[in-house]
């Protein structure tokens, strides 16, 4: 497949690229500065320098032109209102609009699991995160495309296991970038599996196992 990251050069983003490539899938994706162009064309990734928060819809639909599939795993991790807004909301529904006009149909979105550090007092900034990526969600949810909404729970660095426990509905634990990475380049490459939400939390389960045990159509 041809696969363009919007977030290529963050933690999930970036696994999800190599593991991708080691499947043999081309991977493309959206940097913001010259030198991370460089650094991943070393790996074999193409990419496009441009700014998500000031690019036009048509922009990003010539970056997307060709791709089977797009990922969005950009994220702003609760920071300034401003940089929340045009990153995890206005940049993800451009990105939607933007895989339309490109005739990219599958698209899947890294969310966050809503029961995410519900004990503690957040403050402002984080509570409008959640909220905005609450608003991504919807908003791809009722779009044409053949969507995918992944919703991890808290995450955390260093290699992965391979197990997971994946489903409609999850337990609000911990999971590293790794696994998150490597359950949705399982989920990609299968076809059975288009207009879900799916939350991912640790567990026993084999990644492959649990994507397959959450088939909902006829394989094409």
């Amino acid at each position: 497949m041809d696969i363009f990251i919007m977030g290529i050069t963050g933690g999930v983003g970036g696994l999800l690229a190599r593991k991708l490539r080691s499947r043999g899938d081309a991977v493309r994706g959206l940097v913001r500065r010259d030198d991370q162009r460089a650094e991943l064309a070393t790996q074999g990734i193409d990419t496009r320098v441009g700014d998500l928060s000031s690019m036009t819809v048509e922009e990003l639909a010539a970056a997307f032109t060709g791709a089977d599939t797009i990922v969005f795993s950009a994220g702003s991790n609760g920071g300034s209102k401003e940089v929340t807004k045009a990153i995890d909301g206005s940049g993800v529904t451009k990105a939607i609009a933007a895989a339309g006009l490109a005739g990219v149909e599958r698209f899947a979105l890294v969310s966050v699991l809503p029961e995410s550090w519900r004990e503690r007092d957040l403050g402002e900034e984080v509570e409008y995160y959640f909220a905005v990526k609450k608003d991504a969600d919807i908003a791809l949810s009722r779009s044409e495309l053949d969507w995918l909404i992944l919703r991890p729970s808290l995450l955390t660095d260093g290699p992965g296991v391979g197990t997971v426990s994946l489903g409609p509905a999850e337990f609000h634990g911990q999971i590293t970038r790794d696994d998150v990475a490597g359950t949705l380049a399982a989920l990609l490459h299968e076809p059975g599996i288009g207009r879900q939400i799916l939350e991912l939390n640790t567990g026993s389960t084999p990644i492959d196992e649990a994507v397959r045990a959450n088939i909902r159509r006829t394989r094409t």
